[in-house]
Order: C-alpha cells, then sequence, then structure tokens
C-alpha cells in the first residue's frame, strides 16, 4: 500500500490518513489474534537482507521470486521494476515514463506508482502502474531482455494495487482500490473487464481492494479498509461468484501470501507495522513486528521455508528494507 513520494511528501491528506490508522492501532494486536511472544516460532530468524535507497524512490511495493533465487520488485516511488540477485545486487530493469502532469490525479494518493507484479514461466514479468492518467495507467509488461509496454489501459479513475497471474487461462486478475478487481488476457489481444465489483470490495474511506493471489480456483483479496480477507470463486464460466469474508480484524492489510499447507496466508498489516500468520479458520497472530526490523510491510513472498517480506518505510521514513524469515513447521 503506497503512501506518497518524496517529492511530495508535504501532501498532508494521504500522511494524515496512514498516520491517524496507525494511532488507531497502536501497539495493540488486532482483534481475536495473539501477541507474539505468545506464539511458539511459526516464524523465527527473522533478519534485514537487503537495506534500499530512500532517496531513490526504492520503496518495494510488490514482489515475486524468481527460480534462480533472484527476486523482482516494483519500487513504487521511482516507478520502477528492479531485480534483486541472491547476492543483493540491484539492477533497475525499466522505469516507467512520468504523466505529464505529475500524477496529481492518481486517485487517494496524488502520486505516480508503480504497484503490483506477477511473473510467467516464461520469465515475463506483468507489473501495474497508476497515474490518474488515461495514457499511461494500466497493466503492462516487460519480457526478458525487452521494453515495458502497455498490454491494457485502465480508466484515468482506477487504482490498479494487487495482481496475480492464472497461468492456465493465462489471465491477470487485477485489485482496483477504488473497489472492483479486473480480469485482463496477458495477451493483450482484449480489453480489461470488470470482473468482480463485489460490495466486500469498496474502500470505506481510503483504500478498499488491495492485494490479491489467484489460488485453486479462486480470486483471494485483500481489503486494506475493512481488514478482510475475501475469497471470490471463479465459476465455471469464468465469472465471478459472491465475495466471501474469511478473516477480519487484519488492521491495514497489504499484500499477502499463502505459505503452502492449505488456506494458511502470510499478511503484510501496513499501516500495524506487523505480519500475521492467518489460519484457514480465520484466526490469525502476530508473528513479526518493528522490533523484528519491519518499516511498513507492504507485501510478502514465500519460496519453501523462507518468508520474504518487504518494507517500504512509507510512514517511518527512514529504512525500506527485505526482510527473511524461517517459517516453522
Amino acid at each position: 500500500m503506497p503512501e506518497n513520494s518524496e517529492e511530495s511528501i508535504s501532501v498532508n491528506s494521504v500522511r494524515h490518513t496512514f498516520v491517524a490508522a496507525v494511532l488507531a492501532a497502536g501497539s495493540l494486536v488486532a482483534v481475536g489474534a495473539t501477541p507474539a511472544s505468545a506464539v511458539s516460532f511459526p516464524l523465527c530468524g527473522a533478519r534485514i537482507v537487503q537495506h534500499f535507497d530512500l532517496a531513490k524512490g526504492q520503496t518495494p511495493e510488490s514482489i515475486v521470486l524468481s527460480p534462480d533465487g533472484s527476486a523482482h520488485v516494483a519500487f513504487a516511488k521511482a516507478r520502477q521494476i528492479a531485480e534483486i540477485s541472491p547476492t543483493g545486487v540491484i539492477r533497475v530493469l525499466a522505469t516507467l515514463p512520468a504523466p505529464a502532469d505529475g500524477g496529481v490525479n492518481t486517485p487517494a494518493l496524488g502520486f505516480p506508482l508503480t504497484v503490483g507484479i506477477d511473473r510467467a514461466p516464461d520469465g515475463t514479468l506483468f507489473f501495474l502502474y497508476a497515474t490518474g492518467t488515461a495514457d499511461l495507467t494500466g497493466v503492462w509488461s516487460l519480457s526478458p531482455g525487452g521494453t515495458p509496454r502497455r498490454i491494457a489501459p485502465l480508466p484515468a479513475t482506477s487504482l490498479p494495487n494487487g495482481l496475480a497471474l492464472d497461468q492456465r487461462t493465462r489471465t491477470l486478475y487485477v485489485a482496483d482500490s477504488t473497489g472492483v478487481v479486473w480480469r485482463v488476457p496477458t495477451t493483450g489481444a482484449g480489453a480489461a473487464a470488470v470482473w468482480s465489483s463485489d460490495g466486500e470490495l469498496a474502500p470505506a474511506g481510503f483504500l478498499g481492494a488491495n492485494g490479491l493471489k489467484f489460488r485453486d480456483g479462486a480470486v483471494w483479496v485483500t481489503n486494506l479498509d475493512r481488514g478482510t480477507l475475501l475469497r471470490i470463486p471463479v465459476r465455471a464460466n469464468g465469472n465471478a461468484g459472491p465475495a466471501q469474508v474469511t478473516a477480519t480484524g487484519l488492521t491495514g492489510v497489504d499484500d499477502f501470501a499463502f505459505t503452502g499447507r492449505g488456506n494458511e496466508i502470510i499478511a503484510a498489516l501496513h499501516t500495524a507495522n506487523q505480519v500475521a500468520l492467518v489460519k484457514p479458520d480465520g484466526t490469525h497472530t502476530v508473528v513479526l513486528t518493528g522490533a523484528d526490523g519491519l518499516q511498513g510491510p507492504t507485501s510478502i513472498a514465500v519460496r519453501g521455508r523462507t518468508v520474504h517480506v518487504p518494507s517500504a518505510a512509507y510512514l517511518t521514513a527512514k529504512d525500506p528494507n527485505l526482510l527473511q524469515a524461517h517459517l516453522g513447521r
């Protein structure tokens, strides 16, 4: 979940929204959660493995892992897609063009940003760009060694945020924080279409639908304002079924990842500066906090038993970083 850019850090309306959320959360664990100190180490060995440069706009908003051990991230404020090697070398793959008006009309935020990212088996990266302008907002792709191109425009009034690929149908699903989920063919041959506008996706003052993942014939979406995790089944004809609320009380929830144990997930609680383990029954436990090095976590990636947590430091403006931890049994 993005906040304002360094260049427009004085946009008080955005910052005040975040600060209010943090103050509301305080140091308390969300209802239904268990303090990390009471947990038998579902995550252990947390350590920061990468520090990013805030002055360069290296605020990681989304992450996807590659088979070679590298990671690809969307640096929101820099409008960049970057590769991080297993040894920590950062290579910028693309910088998106700035909108002519500076992105001041980007919904809720007022600055342009690169957001959700996913990867196809052939190495093609798909990612989102929100600018508040019709000429740039939408779904973009970047093939290995290629240049970025927009494959599907989205309305200037949209705020595309979370992204996931259904590899079987070659379909991209996009969580739009104004309250819908879009469906986009990866070929770019068809226009983006609203797939779900279920009321559970709507914002309640700031940002609604946020993180998104595709799993086992369903689209899973978080709602930041409502602190919920939703499951939207994909019907046999490809249409969306009704959204089912599977977890609540996830204060300031951003993006998430499945652990590989059924429908258990790990979620980034951005405004609370926490990471939570969410069980299939909807209960959750806080497993990482600021004491572990979090600086406003935005997303999660899991490979094997290693959990990757990027932090964008939107609120602290101190140390955007990448943290790793070990997932226990």
